[in-house]
């Protein structure tokens, strides 16, 4: 639709000043063109949003589209057996037809539940599928290609060779940074320290500085990683990113459960973003990010659910209720309060993604994308505060609408454009088809 209003809800704005407006949101070719009371238009569609809360859609920094096949076959285990026994031997054995079911079974959970934008790390191979995967479903995704140069545990199809990891990443770079009308970006991914040699890590840093792309890694997830990374380098993981040159306000990093002073501090001055997973962080046993400690530091700090491989759900509103919760039991009550958790899941995910002009926020100039959660539900029923409500009360089915560029993806709780039956079912074949090849059943 070249036009839309969404009528008479209340809108958490997300701005700088945290204004809650009860009207209407207008919207003409993707961008938001006023907030409030915005007359009788003509517009081309109208959505009705009385009794519900209307916000910019969830931006997730941190998930692996190409996981979602391997819910359930990965389950309690520790980070390095459950990465060598389980998801690479999947990620090795993955061809483009079950990346892409992956990828589009997650899309459709995904945007069911309110996420507008991720950024995702992929696996080593056929990346093309994603890409194409994801410009179909209007989802908004930062996509990068896994690399691997230096793990001689992980499968042979797993391991590329330095100039073959960046000429790849440079290849999907070129041919799909700016695609689907600007909805999908490239993005370099070296998956963490132990996978990668000091020249690829190098190298990554100076493209990402001349090309000005954003780096996604994993780093400080466990403590035994960490020591591995030390016995290697010499370094905990902040301090080793900062002597090859990759620390900067471009590298995004998903966990830093165990980063110590001296890291943060690294973290702060150089801008570095952090992408905290609290699900996943739990069933892994992995620890509990020092979120207040890293925000105070004025360290950017978002949300994202990781892969179906080590959450099984990739819903926000869980990672949410948990970045809230388990702070106060870490700390005390309050330390990391509703409003600023559901700044994390929007405003601070489009910061970490360089996009804070363009989403996490409703505000006239800004991209359509926009969620509407119905409040008119027994378990929302009476609360006072809409961000408590969000992030303590409210879950991923309540999501009534989701809208993207300006496009209704999901409205009256159903998909617009996907079949979801049909995506199910092509992605339970190719999971079984996919075990099988991985030797898992």
């Amino acid at each position: 639709m070249a036009s839309l209003v969404i009528r008479g809800g209340t809108v958490l704005t997300m701005n700088d000043r945290f204004e809650v407006v009860t009207g209407d949101v207008a919207v003409r070719d993707g961008r938001i063109t006023a907030v409030g009371q915005v007359g009788d238009g003509p517009f081309d569609r109208v959505i009705d949003a009385e009794g519900s809360l209307v916000l910019p859609g969830f931006v997730q920094t941190h998930i692996h589209l190409c996981q979602t096949l391997f819910r359930g076959f990965a389950d309690d285990l520790a980070l390095m057996d459950w990465l060598r026994l389980r998801v690479w031997p999947m990620e090795a054995a993955h061809t483009p037809a079950s990346l892409r079911a992956s990828a589009m079974l997650a899309a459709t959970e995904l945007l069911s539940t309110g996420t507008t934008t991720v950024l995702t790390m992929e696996t080593v191979h056929d990346t093309d599928a994603v890409f194409e995967a994801m410009a179909t479903t209007g989802l908004r995704a930062v996509i990068g290609k896994c690399m691997m140069d230096a793990d001689p545990l992980a499968p042979a199809r797993l391991f590329e060779s330095t100039h073959a990891a960046i000429d790849s990443s440079l290849a999907l770079h070129k041919q799909w940074d700016g695609a689907a009308q600007g909805r999908l970006r490239a993005a370099f991914a070296p998956r963490f320290a132990l996978s990668c040699s000091r020249d690829l890590l190098e190298a990554v840093g100076r493209l990402s500085a001349s090309h000005g792309t954003l780096v996604h890694t994993h780093a400080s997830e466990q403590q035994a990683e960490i020591a591995l990374v030390e016995q290697r380098t010499g370094r905990r993981n902040m301090l080793y990113f900062s002597d090859t040159g990759l620390a900067s306000p471009r590298l995004c990093v998903a966990h830093c459960v165990w980063v110590d002073e001296a890291e943060r501090a690294v973290m702060a001055d150089r801008q570095v973003k952090v992408l905290h997973c609290p699900g996943s962080n739990l069933k892994l046993g992995s620890g509990i990010a020092p979120v207040p400690e890293l925000r105070r530091l004025g360290i950017s700090v978002s949300l994202g659910a990781d892969g179906a491989a080590c959450n099984n759900r990739l819903d926000m509103f869980d990672e949410m209720r948990l970045a809230a919760t388990l702070q106060s039991m870490r700390l005390a009550p309050g330390v990391l309060p509703a409003r600023d958790v559901v700044w994390m899941a929007t405003r601070e995910g489009a910061r970490a993604l360089g996009m804070e002009a363009e989403i996490g926020l409703v505000e006239a100039g800004a991209r359509a994308d926009l969620i509407v959660v119905d409040l008119r539900r027994p378990h929302l029923t009476t609360g006072p505060d809409p961000y408590s409500t969000l992030v303590y009360a409210a879950r991923g089915t309540d999501v009534r609408t989701t809208i993207v560029d300006g496009e209704v993806l999901v409205h009256d709780y159903a998909l617009q454009h996907l079949d979801s039956a049909a995506i199910a079912r092509d992605a339970s074949v190719q999971a079984r088809a996919l075990s099988r090849r991985a030797g898992l059943s």
